[in-house]
């Protein structure tokens, strides 16, 4: 390794540091592709990342799997961030799950009414990726490495 490598400041836990689920909830594949990279450099395993491409999809996903985080874009086809976190906010057993929106919006309002909703975070894309680390360390409650 070289110095340059020896002070990265990503923050980055073990594997097994991170017992959590992750959903990436995004209408881009390749963004969906970036965001899964930067959880797993997280500490997330693979096994335990699932992604949607819109909020009712995501909603299928948590009728059959707990997640403890979900990452979330604001605009997408079918069901947009808002409304999956009406939605998931209307759902005794999942009131806590925490959710981050990861996304271009920039519509203060918008994102008033997604902290209404309680959204824990926001990272406005393009975002850094030890930013999101950071971000998925602190709502997730775990010291970086």
């Amino acid at each position: 390794m070289n110095a340059a490598n020896s002070n990265n400041p990503t923050p980055s836990m073990h594997p097994s540091q991170l017992q959590c689920h992750v959903l990436i909830v995004d209408d881009s594949p390749i963004l969906r592709a970036a965001i899964k990279k930067v959880v797993k450099l997280a500490g997330v395993g693979e096994d335990r990342i699932f992604e949607a491409g819109n909020g009712l999809e995501a909603l299928e996903i948590l009728e059959t799997v707990w997640i403890d985080l979900v990452l979330l874009d604001l605009n997408m086809p079918v069901m947009d961030g808002e409304q999956f976190a009406t939605e998931l906010r209307k759902r005794d057993d999942l009131q806590d799950v925490a959710v981050v929106v990861v996304s271009t919006e920039a519509n203060r309002e918008r994102l008033d009414r997604m902290k209404a909703l309680g959204v824990n975070h926001t990272l406005r894309k393009p975002f850094e990726p030890e930013d999101l680390c950071r971000l998925i360390a602190d709502v997730l409650g775990v010291k970086p490495a």
